[in-house]
Parts: structure tokens; C-alpha cells; sequence
């Protein structure tokens, strides 16, 4: 092959897929957000996901949304992605640097975006548009002059495999039985164990291969 591959990621849908991909780090039973925050020459210099502070077991506190003990709550004791995110930052400064979140961010959330100096926020969704915390948040952006945009992705979902690199006819790795899954519907993203693939098709070589517990990523 003598030219570039046309079905690559591109920089956004990258950046925002990771954002999803952290999410699915989440302990929170109700709600999974991730943030991804990016540089001006397009290298990821921060990730996060929602969870409880550093020190404070999942097990020990409550994920109830709602309760009637107020102690119970869990937005009293959990961090936001885009929080974690910014703590998580492997350099000293991201001033001017743009962060990739599922959701708007809240109020809070908005408060250290613009103390930290980001100036741009991609989001996908603005789900909670009506409530009090988003109205907030977006007087405070704009006040700050932070931009922020929503994302429109041209997929769905994408596609991770991990036995792609053994059956990617370019790959200097040995061949393997496993070949590419061809039901996978074209724009579908998802994560698939490769052992697992392995292990089931040397069981029943005369089915079809069918790749179990997948990781699925929506954007």
C-alpha cells in the first residue's frame, strides 16, 4: 500500500471518545462522565472521570442520587470529571487548552475550567440545559469569555478490537485464526477481548466467531 488509510480518527472524534472511554472508569451506578483535556498541538495533557476523592472508598460512601438522609447524597462527596481531570494534568500550566466532556459542566465544574485557564469546551450533551447549576455555568463562561461548543459526532460508535493486531494483515506480529468480525455494523466502535475471541473459536471452530463481553463506546 502506497497511500494513508481515509477511515483514521479524526482529532475530535479521538479526544471526545476518550473522554468516554474514562468514563467507563466510573464506580457512579447512575450517571458515567469522563473529561479529556488537550493542548494546542493536540496532545492529551489531562484525564478524568467522576468518582470519590482520593482516600475515600467507593465502598464506603453512598452513590444514592437522592435520599431522605441528606448525609446520603452523593453529590456531596463526589469529584466531577472535569475536576479530575484538571488535578490529573501532567503539566504545569493548561492555559489555553480545551477540554472534551460528555456533559456540560456544572456550575463548580465551570468555576475551576475558567480558574485553571482553559478556553474551550466541547461537550456532547446539554441535557440539564433547564436547571439552575447549567444556566449558572454558562453566564460564568461567558463572563470569563470561554468558549464552548457542542460536538456532533459523524459515528455513533467506534470500534476497538484487541486481536486487530494480530490478524492486521500489516502487522510483523505471527498470523492467527482470528479474523475480522464482518457483522459489526460500519461507524460502531467496540472494545472486544481478543484471548477471550481466541478461547472461544478454537472451542466451536464450526460456529461463527462470536466475541463475548464487549466494551461498547457511544458517542
Amino acid at each position: 500500500m502506497t497511500s494513508k488509510r481515509t477511515d483514521y480518527l479524526e482529532w475530535q472524534e479521538y479526544f471526545m471518545a476518550i473522554a468516554f472511554l474514562a468514563a467507563k472508569r466510573s464506580k457512579d451506578p447512575c450517571t458515567q462522565v469522563g473529561a479529556c483535556i488537550v493542548n494546542d498541538d493536540n496532545v492529551i495533557v489531562g484525564i478524568g472521570y467522576n468518582g470519590m476523592p482520593k482516600g475515600c472508598h467507593d465502598d464506603a460512601f453512598s452513590w444514592a442520587k437522592k435520599s431522605d438522609d441528606k448525609l446520603e447524597n452523593k453529590h456531596l462527596y463526589v469529584c466531577h470529571a472535569e475536576l479530575n481531570a484538571i488535578l490529573n494534568k501532567n503539566c504545569a500550566d493548561i492555559k489555553g487548552c480545551t477540554i472534551y466532556v460528555a456533559l456540560f459542566p456544572c456550575n463548580e465544574c465551570a468555576k475551576v475550567i475558567i480558574q485553571s485557564g482553559i478556553k474551550e469546551v466541547v461537550y456532547m450533551s446539554d441535557k440539564h440545559a433547564h436547571k439552575c447549576n447549567t444556566i449558572a455555568s454558562k453566564k460564568m463562561l461567558d463572563a470569563a469569555d470561554v468558549k464552548y461548543r457542542q460536538f456532533i459526532p459523524k459515528k455513533n460508535k467506534i470500534v476497538i478490537d484487541f486481536s486487530e493486531i494480530d490478524w492486521n494483515n500489516m502487522s510483523q506480529l505471527p498470523e492467527t485464526p482470528v479474523k475480522r468480525n464482518k457483522s459489526a455494523e460500519e461507524g460502531d466502535i467496540t472494545i472486544t477481548n481478543g484471548c477471550e475471541a481466541v478461547q472461544h473459536l478454537q472451542k466451536t471452530p464450526e460456529k461463527r466467531l462470536k466475541v463475548k463481553d464487549n466494551i461498547s463506546i457511544g458517542l
